[in-house]
């Protein structure tokens, strides 16, 4: 059998504050009505992960002998690295009936990061070259184009990286290294 002893409970002294006309004391004010300073909010859980798997799909793209797997890994990265800023930054449609067609996350991207648009075209344009690698079509993507696109991801992945770093809600201005980099 479990005794039950009552513990004398902890009180808080309640000093009266200043008034800010006359100096007198004013009633206390319970703790609801102060407002705690905000503290900027870091990256939903799912764009860290999108992140994270993206970079496991680059350091596999690397890994990996062939350019046409070398090729479509890499391009699925990226893919991922745009699902979390999409994770981030997106917001579902507001009015239901404008969904008439699902787009790929490359048409989206530039609608909510349009710091990151060029990227999107350049990836949207490695698409059906990706579905060709994947489909074994030999011609698809050769050596040259593969590493460039594994160099170019991992340059994409960091940017990424930067923006979920920073929970960013609002579209930053491009630097210089955010551009798009020469492939030839």
């Amino acid at each position: 059998m479990r005794e039950t002893t009552d513990k004398p409970q902890a009180q808080v002294l309640q000093l009266p504050l200043p008034s800010a006309v006359g100096g007198s004391g004013m009633p206390y004010r319970p703790a609801g009505d102060i407002h705690p300073v905000l503290r900027r909010a870091g990256a939903p859980p799912a764009a860290v992960d999108l992140l994270a798997q993206a970079q496991r799909g680059l350091a596999e793209a690397r890994e990996l002998e062939g350019p046409l797997e070398r090729y479509a890994a890499a391009h699925l990265a990226a893919l991922r690295a745009s699902a979390a800023v999409l994770a981030l930054r997106g917001r579902p449609e507001e009015n239901p009936r404008k969904r008439k067609r699902i787009r790929s996350a490359w048409e989206v991207l530039p609608e909510v990061a349009p710091e990151l648009a060029e990227w999107a075209l350049y990836y949207a344009a490695g698409a059906p070259k990706r579905a060709a690698a994947e489909a074994g079509i030999t011609s698809a993507a050769s050596a040259r184009d593969a590493d460039d696109l594994v160099r170019n991801t991992a340059l994409f992945l960091r940017i990424v990286q930067r923006l979920v770093a920073r929970g960013a809600g609002v579209p930053q201005a491009r630097s210089g290294e955010e551009g798009m980099p020469r492939t030839g």
